[in-house]
Parts: C-alpha cells; sequence; structure tokens
C-alpha cells in the first residue's frame, strides 16, 4: 500500500484527488490531507438545503460536492482528512466499524477514548468528531473520513444548515452543540500539524509495506482535468441535486409577488408567479422565459434584463425578481 503525501489545500481539487485514486489509480493507498475553508456536501444532497449561502457567500467559502454519500460538512485547516483505497471485500461496504478501527486506536495512544456511534460517525464525551463515507467502483472501494481537531466552529455552524427533520432524529437543537475538536480532549497540547505528523506515523508503523508515494506529473494532469471538467464546476456542486421545489415571497409596495419554481438537475422546468400585483401583460408569459434556465443568478439576470418586467408586474426591478427567483 502506497502512502501519498498531499500539501494540497485546494477543496475541489483533493475530492478529484479522491475520484482518480478510486478509478484511475493502480494499487491501494492511504493519503492525509486538508482543505482550506470549504463546505463538503454529499453526493445525493442539494446544496441549497444543506447551506447558508448567504454566510458562505460573504466568508467566500467554496461548496463542493463529493462522489460519496452522506451529509454536509465544514473543512478548513484545522480539520484532518484520511482517504483509504482498496479492493472491496465481501461486506467491507458500510462497514465503518472496519475502516474507522485504525483512527480509534490511533486516538487511544493519544489518551483519547473515541467510539463509533450511529451509522458513521466517531464520538468523543458524546460528541461527534469524525464523519465518514464510502463508494464503491468496479471492486475497488474508497473510505474517507473527516477528524476535526482545531476546527472553527463558529463557522461551521454559520456555513452550515441542515434541514430541521435531521436535527430533530439526532435529538438536538444545533449543528454547533453536536460537533467538539479533539485538541479540546487531549491530555496534552498539540498543534494540527504535530497531531497530523504523529497520525502519518502511526500508519507507516502500524500498516504492513506501506510505502510513501508522490504524485507524478502524469497523475497531477489527469487530476487537474477532472477538477476543471467536474469537481470544480457549478453544474457538479449544484446543478447535479435531486429535483426540488423553490418558493419565496415578499411584499412590495406594488403588492405581494409570490415565485414558485421547479427545478431539476439544476435546470428550472417549471415557473409560476403569483400575487395581487398589476400589469398589462400576463406574468404567465413572464415565468415561461425561466422555463429550461440553470437556477443561477448569472444566468437569469442576462435575460430577466431583456424583458419589459414592469409590464408584467408594475414597479418590479430586475434585482427583487431576482432575490426571490435564485438562492
Amino acid at each position: 500500500m502506497y502512502l501519498l503525501e498531499n500539501n494540497c489545500t485546494d477543496p475541489a481539487w483533493n475530492l478529484a484527488l479522491d475520484e482518480y485514486l478510486l478509478t484511475r489509480f493502480p494499487g491501494e493507498v492511504l493519503t492525509l490531507w486538508r482543505n482550506g475553508p470549504s463546505v463538503i456536501i454529499g453526493k445525493n444532497q442539494n446544496a441549497l438545503e444543506e447551506i447558508d449561502l448567504d454566510f458562505v457567500r460573504a466568508h467566500q467559502i467554496p461548496v463542493v460536492r463529493r462522489l460519496t454519500g452522506g451529509g454536509a460538512v465544514f473543512h478548513d485547516l484545522g480539520n484532518i482528512n484520511y482517504t483509504l483505497v482498496q479492493p472491496c471485500g465481501v461486506g467491507d461496504f458500510n462497514n465503518y466499524a472496519k475502516f474507522t478501527k485504525p483512527i480509534v486506536d490511533f486516538l487511544a495512544t493519544l489518551g483519547v477514548r473515541a467510539e463509533l456511534s450511529g451509522r458513521n460517525d466517531l464520538l468523543v464525551d458524546g460528541q461527534k468528531f469524525s464523519g465518514n463515507a464510502q463508494a464503491v467502483r468496479d471492486g475497488r472501494i474508497l473510505h474517507h473520513g473527516t477528524l476535526l481537531f482545531s476546527a472553527d466552529l463558529s463557522r461551521l455552524a454559520g456555513a452550515l444548515r441542515p434541514r430541521d427533520i435531521k436535527l430533530e432524529s439526532k435529538g438536538v437543537k444545533s449543528v454547533s452543540s453536536r460537533v467538539t475538536n479533539l485538541a479540546a480532549h487531549l491530555p496534552t497540547p498539540m498543534a494540527v500539524e504535530e497531531f497530523l505528523d504523529r497520525l502519518r506515523a502511526y500508519f507507516l508503523k502500524t500498516v504492513p509495506d506501506l510505502t510513501p508515494y508522490t504524485l507524478t506529473e502524469a497523475d497531477r494532469a489527469a487530476v487537474d482535468t477532472l477538477r476543471e471538467e467536474k469537481y470544480g464546476t457549478w453544474e457538479w456542486n449544484f446543478g447535479s441535486a435531486p429535483r426540488y421545489t423553490w418558493s419565496r415571497a415578499a411584499k412590495f409596495p406594488y403588492g405581494l409577488v409570490d415565485a414558485r419554481l421547479d427545478v431539476d438537475r439544476g435546470v428550472i422546468r417549471s415557473a409560476a408567479l403569483y400575487g395581487d400585483y398589476f400589469g398589462q401583460l400576463d406574468s404567465a408569459g413572464l415565468a415561461k422565459q425561466l422555463v429550461g434556465l440553470p437556477h443561477r443568478r448569472e444566468a437569469l439576470l442576462p435575460v430577466l434584463q431583456d424583458l419589459p418586467l414592469g409590464d408584467y408586474i408594475t414597479g418590479i426591478t430586475t434585482e427583487e425578481l431576482l432575490q426571490l427567483l435564485c438562492p
């Protein structure tokens, strides 16, 4: 097995690397890595339902979709990620106890008692510090997980906006009450860099025939392409969301305007406008112009700028309508 050195902190590149290691890299590999501030969402999630979009925009936090399922997580340099790729044996998929045991054992050497809880979380003192997810392709399994060590939990709470049903099912009222940093539980204080070095040394000591590996130029070129064509694109990170409905209403001096959209794979499939406003033209004609457009501000703005919006809804501005239509 190879131990891959990866010092990149670009989340889109690192998630592209995960896919490359699973689908194109020969052999088994383990890698430890970190991302700059970012929100990483699961393959099957709708980013708009999982994040506070105003918060991530204000703080310039990228949102990137990974190739595995599970929930949304916040990353920064105080969070360590680990990825393991190997042949998928019988019963390996969803066997989180097997793949997280090395982490639990390592933490025990530092005086931290961790345990697997629920489906895929690691806890210490009843609080979550690690989430894990898996993917299988052509007989190979990728397992990756997070290790919150000294992450900015205030940004985590601000960036993530989980669905109410998820919070209710966990029996808590906020994201921040569920998570903790490992640094707060260590008997002896250490920096995240020292923790990372110790984790790397532990794997080198305990994993038979683990050999350090450095990415080749060919490896990097392939990951660069995957980042450019997939993980760095709106189409993958937002547009590939499952089907959803969007509705937003606001009261203006000229009347109430209620916008309803049906969106599938990031594209508006149907649209309707309701309210007690006035207009010379039927607003159904305006709604029809939205069908087939990507559900993003950059796609709607030039179309709306070319339409006589005031003829459909007297008094409305382009910006006011965009605020109703766009996340």
